[in-house]
């Protein structure tokens, strides 16, 4: 069975950094395409970044301050952000697909709340 198991995140100050994880299994990670997605307080999901064999892409809000990466090695995708504001605070979701902005598989999300 898929799982994609979400760690990191909790409450940081604005202007912080965090690092969120995704441990997969389940599945062969190395031929996925993975995302993270977040979900803020009464909105709908929005794509964050995404990573696959061809590249890094980022959603425009990013600028700079997220970095994806994966371990195939140890079927790992991390997200790490830096320089959050308060409009970060969201639910962040890994999702994995046989292509990109294809989801066949959502982890249960964690939490990342920026607030002084």
């Amino acid at each position: 069975e898929a799982q994609l198991v979400e760690s990191g995140g909790g409450l940081v100050q604005p202007g912080g950094s965090t690092r969120l994880s995704c441990a997969a299994s389940g599945f062969t990670f190395s031929n996925y395409a993975m995302t993270w997605v977040r979900q803020a307080p009464g909105k709908g999901l929005e794509w964050v970044s995404s990573i696959n064999s061809g590249g890094l892409y980022y959603a425009d809000f990013v600028k700079g301050r997220f970095t994806i990466s994966r371990d195939n090695a140890k079927n790992t995708l991390s997200l790490q952000l830096n320089n959050l504001d308060t409009e970060d605070t969201a639910m962040y979701y890994c999702a994995g697909g046989e292509r990109i902005f294809e989801y066949d598989y959502w982890g249960q999300g964690t939490q990342v709340t920026v607030s002084s």
